[in-house]
């Protein structure tokens, strides 16, 4: 598809004519002969029966359509998942890898940005094809070519020199748990954050975002922390951010750095086991891909996600509240701890615990739609942010729906499904507020 073609057609599908100086400086480098010899690096060395096994058994019969949120949103079959796979690992694979640098645009276009990678597809196939990993391997290789989207890769820089997203420097961490330690005394006296504890039951880890925009977040796990008596700690130097954009990239060997920096920085200070906070692709980023990429089946050490433990929590009678929180709310289950970690049931128990009255979304649990900002979509940026909404108009009438049977405010217990949601709340005036399990957790819980 051209790219003036590709404009003509926006006006129905949501697609703009492409605007990213990342793809488009990439793709002015790129020769035939480049381009076929990474591909063909990629799918020789990197891949195996597994691509090659999806691409050919693809049917394309359609019944993946039902499962994805971009067709469902913008009503175009290019947006299902056998179209996307279509339009690019299945035509490189039968032109062994003899594409031009146009097709290496628009094929980055699709990977990177009409793809979140969620997976749901995968349960509507008849062949449970997982059109997730062929998207992941279409990355690979626009990351070993050098067309990726400015802004997430702008992040994955910051991966690379300071070990976390937001290039907050080592004492600007510190600073921050300081400052909110704090915030905290000012209403709780002996509270504390404690840095560097060895032989702690518990490692608590967060993602860049929170130090830089949502601080507030990390008072709020260490009230709670401490109204348990938790025995935990943070680590003062890098591996304290748990996510990783560069999963998304396709920079899988600043990915491995990433998680041995994570995973060294809990087992130097002798650590029983990570508690994460609550981000989706984070978890997903330890818990299934990080880890395997280092060559160990499972991580090093127990990883358990912020829905985990507070579930955990009230399990074991350790937390008390006031009253339970009584605002009608709505639960979005995020995709990597619900279809990737089946936290789903857990979830509910912990809104049951602390919420009164709970209204379901439907459809739900592992079933659930995509924000339309995970898979590192929502990180490449403002170019392709309108696009990236109108792809969200299916999640906007699940919300809606939800608010009509009375639901005020929405449970996301993810970073990147904040993002998503706020933008398609505000876009399509949905009129329902955010919110953490830990901001509830925190409104309820009884404090001496």
């Amino acid at each position: 598809m051209s790219e003036s073609n590709s404009a003509t057609e926006s006006k129905n599908s949501g697609i703009k004519k492409i605007d990213d100086q990342g793809i488009l400086k990439g793709v002015e480098g790129l020769t035939p002969e480049k381009i076929e010899s990474v591909i063909q690096q990629v799918i020789t060395n990197e891949t195996g029966a597994r691509l090659k096994v999806y691409v050919d058994t693809c049917v394309h019969c359609g019944l993946c359509s039902k499962g994805c949120h971009y067709y469902l949103s913008l009503n175009d079959p290019k947006f299902s998942p056998a179209g996307k796979v279509k339009q690019t690992l299945a035509e490189i694979m039968q032109k062994k890898g003899k594409v031009s640098p146009e097709f290496i645009k628009q094929a980055a276009v699709i990977a990177y940005t009409q793809c979140n990678l969620c997976k749901r597809c995968a349960m509507y196939c008849p062949f449970g094809l997982d059109v997730a990993y062929v998207m992941s391997v279409m990355r690979r290789i626009c990351h070993k070519l050098g067309v990726v989207p400015l802004y997430i890769q702008d992040t994955a820089h910051s991966h690379s020199v300071t070990m976390n997203q937001m290039w907050v420097k080592d004492d600007e961490w510190v600073d921050t748990l300081m400052w909110q330690e704090e915030e905290a005394q000012e209403a709780f006296e002996n509270l504390r954050i404690p840095l560097d504890i060895e032989g702690a039951d518990l490692f608590y880890s967060v993602i860049g975002p929170e130090p830089k925009f949502r601080a507030q977040l990390i008072f709020q796990a260490a009230v709670i922390m401490n109204a348990v008596g938790e025995n935990w700690t943070m680590p003062s130097m890098p591996g304290w951010d748990n996510s990783d954009m560069c999963m998304f990239t396709g920079d899988y060997e600043m990915m491995e750095r990433l998680k041995r920096c994570h995973f060294e920085s809990a087992l130097n200070l002798r650590a029983k086991r990570i508690v994460m906070g609550e981000c989706g692709h984070a978890f997903r980023s330890v818990y299934d891909v990080g880890n395997r990429a280092l060559g160990w089946r499972m991580p090093p050490i127990e990883i358990i996600h912020a829905i985990d433990y507070f579930n955990e929590l009230f399990e074991q009678n350790r937390i008390k509240i006031k009253k339970k929180f009584d605002t009608p709310v709505t639960l979005h289950d995020p995709c990597n701890v619900s279809r990737g970690r089946g936290l789903h049931d857990k979830a509910r128990n912990l809104v049951n615990a602390t919420c009164s009255n709970f209204i379901e979304m439907v459809p739900n649990r592992e079933h659930n739609y995509c924000c339309s900002a995970g898979g590192g979509v929502i990180n490449c940026g403002p170019p392709f942010k309108n696009a990236r909404v109108e792809s969200g108009k299916e999640k906007a009438r699940q919300l809606l729906e939800a608010k009509e049977k009375g639901a005020k405010v929405v449970i996301a217990p993810c970073h990147n499904c904040h993002g998503g949601l706020e933008d398609i709340i505000h876009h399509y005036n949905v009129g329902m507020e955010l919110k953490f399990f830990g901001d509830i957790i925190y409104e309820i819980l009884d404090l001496p």
